[in-house]
């Protein structure tokens, strides 16, 4: 298979989703639980070309922190627990982080193999 954008073996929803490679389909995008392998074991996509950086954890962060502040004041408001009780959104927080990061790096991968996005260059 090619690395044409347009022959892609999954959509970024079925990678991110699935955890495969965006170009085959079927090989593991990773080796542990958020750090990509090397390359697909199927069609050896190189994902170490792929700039993911820390983007989806700063948004990952931002969202998570936002839904949290918003469920926090929506309990307080209603029920006005004591204090103590909010220390839920401690766990809560780190839960959803963590367990986002995974889905939020395999879909920014595979966008920028899907929209064949690189670092910034000059065309002439």
């Amino acid at each position: 298979m090619t690395s044409d954008p347009q022959s892609r073996g999954a959509t970024s929803l079925e990678a991110t989703l699935r955890g495969t490679c965006p170009r085959c389909g079927t090989g593991k995008m990773f080796q542990g639980f958020a750090s990509f392998e090397p390359r697909c074991s199927q069609c050896g996509l190189d994902f170490t070309q792929f700039n993911v950086g820390d983007g989806p954890a700063a948004f990952l962060i931002l969202i998570v922190g936002a839904v949290l502040t918003v469920g926090a004041l929506v309990v307080d408001a209603a029920f006005e627990p004591p204090m103590w009780v909010h220390l839920i959104w401690i766990p809560l927080g780190l839960a959803l982080t963590a367990g986002g990061l995974r889905l939020a790096k395999a879909f920014l991968l595979a966008q920028e193999y899907h929209t064949a996005a690189r670092e910034g260059r000059i065309v002439e």
